[in-house]
């Protein structure tokens, strides 16, 4: 090797010793700077934990906010409701009558009115017993039922009670979170609640009772567990507000439950808030959605409206040329194609008032009827 080669290989490595030198000293400026950005985000992260600015909150933020608030502020407004049921056994009783219909019900007025079901509620004027969640026993009165579609209001004389905030049925979609409050299988369970979804909407349950065949239309379906007890008490949505009554579950199923929509008592629950009485008007129809059809009849399919049944021969359609089979579109010009969108909008008129239904039997027509008195 002559003298020029051996120079050019000297200087061949002490260049690449160089650059491995800056290599070493940029790496460990990069890795610095890293490690001190670190610190600063994992400070930065501390201080906004603390301050409630992430969503790892503590434990007096999540009591706060967040389903157990919700749970906490609407169970205030759920009740327990029972009859006492005499009978001549009870007065052989000498631990004398027996307390019967245990069931729930939801504070739905600062003046005392409760929502209930009918088969807890049962007629009106029957006196029940119905007890706050701190505890207290207050008398009741039942002021008004439906059986048809299984809801009562009953009436206690208290004040500074809390009232529990309606919602909106009309706008439910098919897996909305909701949760369902009440008191299974009695006091002792008092304000259990169940969380699920809504499973279903506008369901058809059907029934019998004394050989006849009932349905009950237009109802939410959820998988939120709905047990003895349970019925009467609320059915709310991620807001806390009360979307349906819990009514019933399907015995031969898990997780099938439904509740009545809240929407079809609200007229009526204004009425008692104005009036203090509920002045209700009839219409006299008793029809059915299109998607029961089938449970009635086979052979028959339609687009659009409800299917009459029957017509009360002494109610108020009676002689206006109405009969069974006729469907009713409309009513006062608003399109009608669920049974308790019809009784929802009957229940907000007053008895006397008149109303225009749209029916088709073959052809449209227009029927003008004047409202009785139930």
């Amino acid at each position: 090797m002559n003298e020029k080669s051996a120079s050019n290989v000297v200087k061949s490595v002490f260049k690449g010793l160089v650059g491995m030198l800056m290599l070493v000293f940029f790496t460990v400026i990069i890795v610095e700077n890293i490690i001190i950005l670190m610190k600063n985000d994992d400070s930065s992260y501390a201080g906004e934990k603390l301050s409630g600015k992430y969503l790892i909150q503590n434990d007096d933020n999540r009591s706060q906010n967040g389903v157990p608030n919700i749970i906490s502020n609407v169970s205030e407004s759920v009740v327990g409701i029972s009859f006492v049921n005499v009978g001549l056994e009870d007065f052989l009783d000498l631990n004398g009558p027996e307390e019967m219909g245990l069931g729930s019900g939801i504070i739905v007025s600062s003046k005392g009115y409760i929502l209930t079901n009918q088969h807890i509620a049962q007629k009106v004027g029957s006196s029940v017993n119905v007890t706050l969640k701190n505890g207290e026993k207050l008398q009741g009165k039942v002021v008004w039922n439906e059986e048809v579609i299984d809801l009562a209001i009953i009436k206690v004389n208290a004040r500074n009670l809390s009232v529990a905030k309606l919602g909106d049925s009309s706008s439910l979609f098919v897996g909305d979170d909701v949760i369902a409050i009440g008191n299974p299988l009695g006091m002792e369970f008092q304000g259990t609640c169940t969380k699920g979804i809504i499973s279903g909407l506008n369901r058809t349950f059907s029934f019998e009772d004394d050989g006849e065949k009932y349905f009950m239309e237009d109802l939410i379906q959820t998988d939120a567990s709905i047990n003895p007890g349970n019925s009467g008490g609320p059915l709310i949505d991620s807001y806390g507000s009360v979307i349906g009554i819990n009514t019933i579950k399907l015995e031969e199923a898990e997780g099938i439950g439904f509740a009545v929509p809240i929407n079809v008592v609200k007229p009526l629950i204004e009425k008692l808030e104005e009036n203090g009485s509920v002045n209700e008007a009839y219409l006299g129809v008793y029809a059915y959605d299109r998607e029961v059809i089938p449970y009635v009849d086979k052979t028959l399919k339609i687009d659009k409206g409800i299917y009459i049944t029957e017509i009360d021969e002494y109610g108020p359609c009676k002689n206006l040329g109405l009969k069974v089979g006729d469907i009713i579109i409309e009513v006062d010009g608003k399109e009608v194609n669920k049974m308790i969108e019809l009784r929802e909008y009957i229940y907000s008129k007053e008895p006397g008032e008149q109303i225009i239904l749209r029916v088709v039997d073959g052809e449209e027509k227009e029927v003008i009827v004047r409202l009785g008195k139930k």
